[in-house]
C-alpha cells in the first residue's frame, strides 16, 4: 500500500536522465533480449548447458514439463541469438549436441543467480501468494488466475 512518504519524493532525489535516454528502438532491443533470457525455458536450458554440451533428448529429460516443440523453439531461439551452438555429427542415427557459446557462458552467472534466488525463495513466494489470495477472498475480490506450474528441473536418471 502506498503511504504518503512513498508519494512525496523531493525533486532533488529523482534521478535525472539525459535527453533520449531510452529511445524506442533501444527499449525494443532490450525488451527482445530480456524476453529471450528471461524466458523460463531459457533459464533451465542455459543452466543445464553450463555443465557442458548435451543432446536434445538429454535436455528434454532433465527439464520437466517441456514439450518437444517448445524445446526445439527455445534451442533455435538461443542459437539465433548466439547463445547456443548446434553441432551435428555425421553418425547413424545423426547425433546433435547443443553447447553454450562464449556469449551464452557470459549469461550463465546471472541466470544461475536468478535460478538460485527462485529456488531459495519458493516457499516465501508460495506463502505470499496464499496470503494475497486469502486477502482477496476476505474482501470479495476475485483472485488472480494462474496457470499450474508445469516446469522445473528434474533429477537425471541414474547413469546419465
Amino acid at each position: 500500500m502506498l503511504k504518503p512518504e512513498h508519494i512525496k519524493v523531493p525533486v532533488s532525489k529523482v534521478p535525472v536522465l539525459p535527453p533520449n535516454a531510452h529511445l524506442d528502438s533501444d527499449c525494443r532491443g532490450v525488451a527482445s533480449v530480456l524476453a529471450r533470457v528471461g524466458d523460463k525455458w531459457t533459464v533451465f536450458v542455459i543452466m543445464l548447458l553450463g555443465d557442458g554440451p548435451r543432446r536434445f533428448n538429454e535436455i528434454k529429460r532433465m527439464v520437466g514439463g517441456i514439450s518437444q516443440r517448445m524445446l526445439t523453439l527455445t534451442l533455435r531461439g538461443l542459437e539465433r541469438d548466439g547463445l547456443v551452438t548446434r553441432t551435428v555429427f555425421p553418425t547413424i542415427p545423426p547425433r546433435v549436441d547443443y553447447a553454450l557459446t562464449p556469449l551464452g557462458r557470459d549469461l550463465l552467472d546471472p541466470v544461475a543467480t536468478l535460478g538460485a534466488w527462485a529456488i531459495r525463495n519458493q516457499a516465501k513466494i508460495a506463502r505470499a501468494r496464499e496470503q494475497f489470495d486469502g486477502n482477496c477472498a476476505a474482501s470479495g475480490k476475485p483472485p488472480i488466475k494462474r496457470r499450474a506450474a508445469r516446469s522445473g528441473l528434474v533429477p537425471a536418471a541414474a547413469g546419465n
